[in-house]
């Protein structure tokens, strides 16, 4: 006998017993319906055809039959060998998400995972606790970002690099991710810049206490404000809160979207056959984003939106590392190895001695200022660009 036939056998003789205790008013029919799991209509419908049957009515039609929806055994092949060839090492919804948005695959999670599974290509995950979650999101976008970068192996054959992601507490969607060697104060500048010119200014940005985010005077302890790094007087220029997380714990909100992009986004890169860092990056803006906000993304509590639009050139001439220097006697300035020759100026003979401050621009182009005015602009190189604008500094 088989295992069906053993549980068919176990559920008559239950429906028997029961009928029995609904015939002598023990139970109602309700009641009886609800210990066997169907409802008091069903169990009317199973003591009818008991009635006029017997026994053999109440044998389940089904036992037998091939169900309507079930896949064919060659279709169901062809999807494990998809697996086995090109997607090894997919979790199964990742697995699964890539072939309902490639192919015309219509089966659910739970189908595809049994069947992974029962072949033994994916394992069982052990059951995890309820995660408790320690702090409510923001109830709407702009509140809060997050700003961090996870170390791996994002490319295939490749050494381990940093990934840079930018994304709203209130939401998880991600603003900006890209592939850097080593994140720093610049990575940090151009994750800012490209959010903020799409999005606008956040209340506040919530980051770890990297040493280009925050000095910390004592390993381990609390950050000083009163000694804000490039990143910190840039954000406060702007009006934007720097907040310091103190365990990895507080940062939970980004930490578990790394999970998710450790676990698909390397996968993908390696899937589309990319392993160098500008198309990497290129393709993560382009095509890899927009899936995982349509996918991850949740809704906020609140449509407010907490940005605030402000002048990209504003944006720009802060999102940037300022240094103090004084002109050279041969009116040049100084800095990183580069010597920059101030050009004539109409305002004044010459610059020298005059305090300065020359700004280092995420793209590796540089800037003069004596107080607002802009007295030049120069190429990565140190090279004057001629045509520099002689604009106030936002």
């Amino acid at each position: 006998m088989t295992r069906t036939e053993v549980l068919q056998e176990r559920r008559m003789a239950k429906f028997l017993d029961l009928l029995d205790r609904w015939n002598r008013r023990e139970l109602s029919m309700a009641e009886a319906g609800e210990v066997l799991g169907i409802s008091e209509r069903q169990f009317r419908r199973y003591r009818d055809r008991f009635e006029e049957e017997g026994l053999e009515g109440l044998v389940d039609r089904r036992l037998g039959k091939a169900s309507a929806r079930r896949m064919p055994p060659d279709e169901e092949a062809r999807v494990l060998a998809l697996y086995r060839a090109r997607y090894a090492g997919w979790n199964v919804k990742h697995f699964h998400d890539h072939l309902r948005e490639t192919t015309d695959f219509r089966f659910g999670y739970t189908w595809l995972k049994l069947r992974l599974q029962g072949a033994g290509l994916v394992s069982r995950a052990r059951k995890r606790g309820a995660h408790r979650r320690k702090r409510e999101r923001k109830p709407c976008p702009g509140m809060m970002l997050h700003q961090d970068a996870s170390r791996f192996a994002w490319l295939a054959d490749q050494e381990p690099l940093d990934l840079v992601v930018t994304l709203d507490d209130a939401t998880s969607e991600i603003y900006s991710a890209f592939l850097v060697e080593e994140e720093g104060t610049f990575s940090t500048f151009q994750g800012l810049l490209e959010t903020f010119l799409v999005q606008g200014l956040p209340a506040s940005l919530y980051t770890d206490r990297g040493s280009h985010y925050f000095h910390t005077p004592k390993a381990g302890g609390k950050v000083d404000k009163d000694r804000p790094t490039q990143v910190g007087r840039a954000l406060a220029q702007l009006g934007v809160d720097h907040i310091a997380a103190y365990s990895p714990e507080a940062r939970g909100r980004s930490e578990r979207a790394f999970g998710t992009l450790q676990d698909r986004l390397a996968k993908e890169l390696a899937l589309a056959g990319i392993n160098e860092i500008a198309a990497a990056n290129r393709w993560i803006a382009e095509t890899y984003l927009p899936r995982h906000n349509a996918r991850f993304t949740t809704p906020p509590a609140l449509a407010e939106s907490g940005f605030v639009r402000t002048d990209p050139a504003t944006l720009r001439e802060a999102l940037c590392v300022e240094e103090h220097r004084v002109v050279a006697r041969d009116n040049t300035v100084l800095f990183a190895k580069r010597a920059l020759q101030l050009p004539p100026s109409p305002l004044r003979p010459h610059y020298v001695k005059a305090e300065v401050r020359v700004r280092h621009y995420p793209d590796d182009t540089l800037a003069i200022f004596h107080g607002p005015k802009c007295l030049a602009r120069y190429t990565a190189q140190g090279h004057l660009i001629q045509e520099h604008p002689n604009k106030a500094a936002a």
